[in-house]
């Protein structure tokens, strides 16, 4: 490989980064998604490969061993994990490469320092690595607690404490200044090699670490799909640091896609809740239910129903649209969900599937749900696009769903979801809602919706709630 001219190892990295472009635009669309995800890898494959071999890193055993153990780690998780965990599966994706990220420059920064080069580290390097660092330790430890939140292993509450902006202030204030002390005195390393100094680098990710878990612990399960969506966008720039330390192109070109992307997400997702970026990270979405205002909207208003009843609207419904929310994918109701969805259909019965942009656990949640129920794609509609025809439709069915359908978003000009876009399901001639009791969403608010005229409860959990529903249809149809 040594013999090779330099020109084979750029032309790979670029070879991997056309793949890795174009894996991101076939994964745009559901059909060509799955195509688009296996163009990335290879693209991926190909650039780790080329640089392992051509640095003689490893020996191609050693290479092929690594890949067997991940491609089976890779597949275990891919079988095992439910489709109702796959948010918090992201989350920790998201934070291993922000952490692989953090390691590799810190350890291309311990090659300076062994091959006696470190007084003349060049200044882009340092920054690079200290961005690196902060990013990647930051994204590592904020995707585990995202993750925790999740999965239910940690307070899925926005966890608030008096002075906690202060301590987020200095633990950035200290990570930055250990940044620019790396930048400003190399030699630090090479004190090191003498044991008498610990490196700055590594008390940088100490401080990162201790910033990315506050961050997050303080932010809501309500809000994740916005988290998730930035830390995917830090890992990507947590990659592209790592590779400007590295100087490899490939690993530039990709960190920078990703970080882009996730950028772009995490904008259109705080967009589709009304809410600034800022007010995601330091606003405490998510407070404690009042329960006397609650009282005092569903008291004497809430009317009931049942799986007969809403059996017999739907025989003379000409048009329904279907609202899922994370109660849906909770209980892994979307297989009866999209079933009932044919059976109206056989009926000549318009259905569509009302998607909010922040329903469930992370951006597209619902969608691949749905889709992993066979689900027609046509069939699931956005917010803007659905919104408008909810007042033609006989009947709106949402199972799971609370805070999107929350009419107050509309109404209040105050509130944890005031001015936030919501599908307005009230205009439909008749709503039905799934739930399991009158508990409140992530807001902590009521939901007026519950209490008008034209809403009828169907109390339980939503997938016998559904199947339920689904075998009355089927018996009179």
């Amino acid at each position: 490989m040594e013999t090779l001219p330099e020109w084979v190892i750029q032309l790979a990295y670029l070879l991997a980064a056309v793949l890795f472009i174009q894996g991101m635009r076939d994964m745009t669309h559901p059909r060509t998604a799955t195509r688009g995800n296996f163009t990335s890898a290879m693209g991926m494959l190909l650039a780790v490969g080329v640089t392992v071999l051509w640095f003689e890193l490893v020996s191609p055993v050693v290479l092929i061993a690594g890949l067997v153990v991940g491609s089976v780690v890779g597949v275990g998780l891919a079988v095992r994990v439910e489709m109702t965990e796959m948010p918090q599966l992201v989350g920790v994706f998201n934070g291993f490469g922000g952490g692989a990220s953090a390691l590799v420059a810190g350890a291309e920064l311990i090659e300076f320092q062994t091959a006696g080069v470190v007084t003349s580290l060049p200044a882009e390097t340092a920054i690079a690595a200290a961005a690196s660092g902060l990013i990647g330790a930051v994204t590592f430890c904020g995707s585990l607690v995202a993750a925790g939140k999740l999965h239910g292993v940690v307070n899925g509450n926005a966890i608030r404490y008096t002075g906690e902006q202060v301590v987020k202030v200095a633990l950035f204030a200290i990570s930055i200044l250990l940044g620019a002390y790396l930048v400003v005195q190399p030699e630090l390393f090479a004190e090191y090699l003498q044991g008498e100094w610990v490196p700055a680098y590594w008390l940088l990710l100490g401080a990162a670490s201790l910033l990315g878990i506050a961050l997050v612990i303080s932010i809501g399960g309500a809000d994740m799909p916005v988290v998730i969506a930035l830390l995917n966008s830090y890992s990507g720039l947590a990659a592209a640091g790592t590779g400007f330390v590295l100087n490899n192109t490939a690993l530039i070109i990709a960190g920078t896609l990703v970080g882009a992307a996730g950028m772009i997400l995490t904008v259109i997702m705080c967009e589709s809740m009304n809410r600034s970026l800022s007010n995601v990270l330091f606003g405490g979405f998510g407070e404690e239910a009042d329960s006397e205002e609650m009282d005092d909207i569903y008291e004497g208003n809430i009317t009931e129903t049942s799986p007969e009843e809403i059996e017999m609207l739907l025989d003379v419904a000409n048009r329904v649209v279907i609202v899922p929310g994370y109660g849906m994918a909770v209980a892994q109701a979307q297989h009866a969900v999209a079933e009932l969805a044919e059976l109206l259909d056989e009926n000549d019965v318009e259905v569509e599937f009302g998607i909010h942009p922040v329903a469930g656990r992370m951006p597209g949640h619902m969608n691949v749900l749905l889709a992993d129920a066979d689900v027609p794609y046509d069939k699931m509609k956005e917010l803007e696009e659905i919104n408008p025809t909810f007042s033609q439709t006989d009947v709106v069915i949402v199972t799971g769903a609370n805070d999107v359908v929350n009419p107050q978003a509309n109404e209040s000009d105050s509130g944890p979801i005031a001015g936030m876009p919501v599908l307005n399901v009230g205009d439909a001639r008749t709503v039905i809602v799934n739930k399991r009791s009158l508990s409140p969403g992530f807001s902590g608010i009521a939901n007026p919706l519950f209490a008008q005229d034209n809403t009828n409860l169907l109390f339980g959990d939503a997938k016998d709630s559904m199947q339920e529903l689904v075998n009355n249809y089927k018996e009179n149809n």
